[in-house]
């Protein structure tokens, strides 16, 4: 190889690369490493683009074996960090030792990781607490409340409601791994989301009386069919009609509507929108984009009294997107939420 023909060997390959010579000087840099490094560093001196030591003593190290070499360093693109893998390999190129780096970016791959660690240090936490609790409690009926009735009634009331809690925990874990092992596969039956909504409203109608609340239904359209898998959509507003009764409180609204969108710009189509509004606090803005993700709580305290497990929002997420659909969140602060599930209409 010769050092003319350089700049078009980097250009072919697919991942970000760039060519150094035997100085450390850049002689050639393909389009994908412009965007990581910028475009306008040929014939500079490496070190004045990538301030890595790593990364200058991992070359180094390639040039004295003649071997490949990896380390990682850490680019800063706008306001985020991303990290990649650089894989340094030695290129003889007209009478001189040249240093091919191709960077490989790993950010998605640890953030994933850390999701992960993420994941398990908070099912470790929700289940340490009910865990502890029924510990301490059998401890404590075992020995000093062993003969007063009182306190057993009191104590295995209270160990069942941590019981009752780890089950739905569990539960929702099992539900939310389920559905993101579907995600991919379509739902090929045919839901009429008006039945459904009924049923479901009906299902709930205990809860709602318990509360004094009020759920109607408003339907705008005379056909309200989805291509769905039922079990999955009656979860969905299970969920959100479920959390408006708790959460919008006593004496409140809950007002469902079933409407039509001639084209929706996401997916493409007809759609059918359900929006599910109550009349409570709402949400401080700041929380909206969050509250979808696994565990986020607004409040915590609140949602584990109410017996909440973090997942709800979470699960209702991935069942939509299964759907090919979409989740809206809209809500100020005194004057209610609305979450809006809206889904391709059959045509």
């Amino acid at each position: 190889m010769n050092r003319a023909s350089a700049p078009s060997i980097v250009d072919a390959i697919a991942q970000p690369a760039l060519l150094i010579d035997d100085e450390d000087r850049i002689i050639g840099i393909n389009a994908e490493a412009g965007t990581v490094i910028g475009s306008d560093v040929v014939d500079k001196p490496l070190i004045t683009v990538l301030r890595h030591p790593s990364l200058h003593k991992a070359i180094e190290n390639c040039r004295q074996s003649r071997r490949r070499e990896k380390t990682r360093i850490v680019i800063q693109q706008g306001t985020q960090d991303h990290s990649f893998t650089v894989s340094c390999a030695p290129i003889p190129l007209n009478g001189i030792l040249a240093v091919l780096l191709c960077l490989e970016d790993q950010t998605q791959l640890e953030h994933a990781g850390q999701m992960r660690r993420d994941f398990v240090a908070n099912v470790s936490h929700e289940l340490r607490t009910p865990l502890t609790a029924l510990i301490g409690f059998i401890e404590t009926l075992q020995g000093p409340a062993r003969n007063d009735p009182k306190a057993q009634e009191r104590f295995l009331g209270i160990m069942q409601t941590e019981a009752d809690r780890m089950n739905r925990l569990i539960k929702d874990l099992l539900s939310l791994s389920q559905v993101e092992g579907q995600e991919r596969i379509r739902p090929d039956s045919v839901v009429d989301l008006q039945v459904l909504l009924t049923s479901t409203i009906r299902a709930l109608t205990p809860q709602a009386e318990k509360n004094r609340t009020r759920v109607t239904l408003d339907v705008a359209m005379a056909k309200t069919d989805v291509t769905a898998d039922e079990d999955q959509l009656r979860q969905v507003f299970t969920n959100l009609i479920e959390n408006a009764i708790k959460y919008g409180g006593a004496d409140g609204a809950v007002a469902i509507t079933i409407s039509e969108i001639e084209r929706d710009a996401a997916i493409r189509g007809p759609a059918i929108k359900v929006a599910v509004r109550d009349t409570g606090q709402g949400i401080d803005p700041i929380h909206i984009p969050r509250l979808t993700e696994r565990f986020y709580r607004v409040d915590s305290h609140r949602s584990r009294e109410m017996g909440g497990t973090g997942l709800g929002l979470a699960i209702v997420k991935h069942i939509v997107s299964r759907h090919r659909g979409r989740l809206k969140i809209d809500s100020v602060p005194g004057q209610g939420s609305c979450f809006t599930v809206i889904l391709p209409r059959v045509a």
